[in-house]
């Protein structure tokens, strides 16, 4: 099985990944400022908040909610860290 459908698989069997889903408000904004926005948002937050070297609020950086890049790496696991080294 290839590996981003064995992490799909993975990820899909998860209670708690799969209680993650975009609200209207959620959709409503990514139509307003476009996915180009969305796509230069999540690389900002995973650049300020995944890579460096060292994290103050490692495993805590990514709030649950208040901007689609957020819930989707909680959907994702790509949150923190500790969830990035779970899916792969």
């Amino acid at each position: 099985m290839d590996s981003i459908e064995r992490i799909l698989k993975k990820l899909s069997k998860s209670k708690f990944r799969s209680s993650f889903k975009l609200e209207n408000k959620d959709i409503e904004y990514i139509e307003s400022v476009g996915i180009n926005t969305i796509t230069k948002h999540a690389y900002d937050f995973i650049n300020e908040r995944l890579k460096p070297k060292y994290i103050k609020n490692d495993g805590k950086q990514t709030p649950m909610k208040n901007h689609p890049v957020f819930i989707a790496q909680h959907a994702t696991a790509t949150c923190c860290r500790k969830c990035l080294s779970g899916i792969v």
